[in-house]
């Protein structure tokens, strides 16, 4: 084929493309998944209905395929953290096996059974059946990581289960193209009718060996793109050309070693990329910035993988074997609540997950179907069915494990939606003693922020503002505090006089142990009593000269620190998550846009550099993005 022709082809998939980017924004509008979208619109435009993208076409652009799935296996290397998942080991592990031995034998059993009901089955041999069944059993296994992100972020997700589930899921989508390389080898050799002895069995350990060897190598070709000084799209097509250089290179191993041995050896490219995504984000430290360059390009990645999918799927076989496809679901479903039924009692975790540990795993997308294509163009004669039977599982699957685990979240009581933190506890609220021009204008500027503050007169008070609610002849004594809830406050602010201001910081400091205390002095010789409280003390007078010399000294860290920059903010977040006890500074997954001005302990401000550890009551200072705050916030605080 020539440049011309495959231009040609290019645009006219971009075009397609594009339309199912829009149309699948429609199907997500009606509570359908994006991936429905995009695979509908390619049997729309493929041979099958309007024929825009004709089957020569589609096998033309085979190299679209090898690229998307290259980044789907970059993807899920790169949310295999060690560190995250360390206080959860001994669940994922069981949690693990039980999904993965469980699903994969009982599953592959019972199609090798059942496969007489199976049309493209029923009339193969026993080794071709025990083929297609184990590869059936492969592909249950694989999970989707970018959905079950997508879940947790959406539901603000944090704890035990979450974080096992996590682990789960990214660990088994390595273990699965583990698994895969075995058993696509086993089904090729069963199919092909070639003799599985020793020799096929060190065969099969020499390929694995040689694609972890290069997944290695691969890991260490990636530091080199974040090396160099280039934006995010250079170094976005310095990865493109790196995942497709590894189908590049696995597809050249298979032609040469013919020559030289006359055996093909078969090297599997997703697990070489996995590898190589793993390696970068343990063991270097670009693993943020690889984090975010892929989060930027997967996107347009997965519309042209599964828009491709969908051309290359014919209609009328996917109404055929629909009916298969959702007894094969319910297979699955059923396989995968033994494993986690397995998983809970094994660790011996809380009896509440018992019958829901499974339904977290339902979800597959990007893995799975990578699979499935390369089964298909593996094994021409009944490989497409193959494909169109769990493209069909799949779309199953993201209509009804999303919701699933939504309620699963919910019912473990781990997500941690805005709404309902802002009813079950008082955050970010503020009690402002003083009502005046300046603590007026105080709480008018936390409210931009989504601060809610109180204003309090301890006598009565004629007028002010009706934004906020006014507490007036406010007698200043425990009971009141409680009765107002101002024990459930997070920040008191003083800003009467001096006498007024110690009698209430000394009530708040011995009876109420609100965490921040700030007080507006007037009188300089008062400073060392409100000092031995621990308050926060504001001097009018030297704040003011010491602003200014910060504005002459340093205009750009001075706008920073007081959050005048667009888009910018500051946040003080105290370490609870003991995940990140004992990490170092250098080891965290923050985003980009974070700066680290500051971390107290104990009271007192510590000099940082990457290398410090932080530890459990860490009260960290941050600078970013107010969104990067938030998701750092709830990171830390659970």
């Amino acid at each position: 084929m020539d440049l011309k022709t495959l231009f040609i082809y290019i645009i006219g998939f971009w075009i397609v493309a594009i339309a199912a980017n829009q149309i699948a924004k429609v199907f997500q509008k009606i509570k359908f998944p994006l991936i429905t979208g995009f695979i509908i619109t390619g049997i729309i435009a493929g041979s099958s209905l309007l024929n825009f993208i004709t089957p020569h076409a589609v096998e033309n652009l085979k190299f679209l395929n090898e690229i998307a799935l290259s980044i789907i296996a970059f993807s899920a290397g790169a949310e295999l953290y060690l560190d995250d998942l360390r206080s959860r080991l001994k669940s994922i592990k069981w949690m693990t096996i039980g999904q993965l031995v469980i699903t994969f034998s009982l599953s592959s059993i019972t199609i090798f059974f059942i496969a007489d009901n199976i049309p493209f089955m029923s009339e193969m041999d026993m080794s071709s059946k025990i083929a297609v069944s184990i590869l059936f059993g492969t592909i249950f296994v694989a999970r989707s990581p970018s959905s079950a992100i997508a879940v947790i972020n959406e539901m603000r997700a944090n704890g035990p289960f979450t974080k096992t589930v996590m682990g789960v899921t990214v660990l088994k989508d390595v273990l699965v193209i583990i698994l895969f390389a075995i058993s696509f080898s086993i089904a090729k050799a069963l199919v092909n009718g070639e003799e599985m002895g020793l020799i096929f069995l060190a065969i099969l350990l020499g390929e694995l060996i040689i694609s972890f060897a290069l997944g290695y190598l691969v890991g260490k070709i990636l530091e080199i793109s974040f090396l160099i000084t280039a934006n995010t799209k250079v170094k976005g097509a310095f990865i493109i050309l790196i995942g497709y250089g590894i189908y590049f290179l696995s597809h050249l191993i298979k032609v040469s070693s013919v020559n030289w041995s006359n055996h093909e050896i078969i090297l599997e490219p997703l697990l070489i990329a996995i590898i190589g995504s793993f390696v970068l984000t343990n063991y270097s430290k670009h693993r943020i910035e690889f984090r975010e360059i892929l989060e930027v390009i997967s996107p347009t990645i997965y519309i042209i993988f599964f828009t491709l999918i969908g051309a290359s799927l014919s209609f009328q076989t996917l109404m055929n074997v629909f009916g298969v496809a959702v007894a094969l679901f319910f297979l699955r479903l059923f396989t995968m609540f033994l494993g986690g039924v397995f998983g809970v009692v094994a660790v011996n975790d809380p009896k509440k997950y018992t019958f829901i540990s499974w339904m977290p795993y339902l979800t597959q997308a990007g893995v799975a179907l990578g699979l499935a294509t390369i089964i298909s163009e593996e094994f021409p004669v009944w490989g497409h069915e193959f494909e169109t039977i769990v493209i069909a599982i799949i779309v199953i699957n993201q209509l009804v494990g999303p919701p699933l685990f939504k309620w699963t979240l919910n019912f473990v009581k781990e997500s941690h939606l805005r709404a309902k933190m802002e009813k079950l506890q008082s955050t970010r609220d503020a009690i402002i003693f003083g009502i005046e021009s300046q603590s007026i204008a105080l709480a008018q500027q936390l409210q931009k922020h989504n601060w809610k503050s109180r204003l309090v007169a301890l006598d009565s008070l004629n007028g002010g503002s009706s934004e906020f609610e006014i507490i007036n002849n406010f007698i200043p004594t425990v009971e009141n505090c409680k009765k107002l809830e101002f024990d459930k406050t997070e920040a008191v602010v003083l800003m009467l006089s001096d006498e007024k201001n110690y009698q209430l910081a000394e009530l708040f400091y011995e009876n109420i142990g609100t965490k921040d205390i700030i007080v507006r002095l007037n009188n300089r010789e008062n400073f060392d009593k409100f000092h031995k409280l621990g308050v926060l003390i504001i001097e009018p007078t030297t704040a003011m000269v010491s602003l200014l010399d910060h504005f002459v000294r340093s205009p750009n860290a001075a706008s920073l620190l007081l959050g005048m920059d667009e888009g910018q903010d500051t946040m003080d977040i105290e370490i609870k998550n003991k995940d990140i006890h004992g990490l170092r500074i250098r080891e965290l997954r923050l985003p980009t846009d974070i700066i680290i001005l500051s971390i107290k302990r104990k009271g007192q401000l510590l000099m940082t550099h990457g290398y410090t550890r932080l530890r459990i009551g860490d009260e960290i200072t941050l600078v970013g993005r107010p969104k990067s705050l938030e998701d750092i916030k709830f990171k830390f605080d659970t």
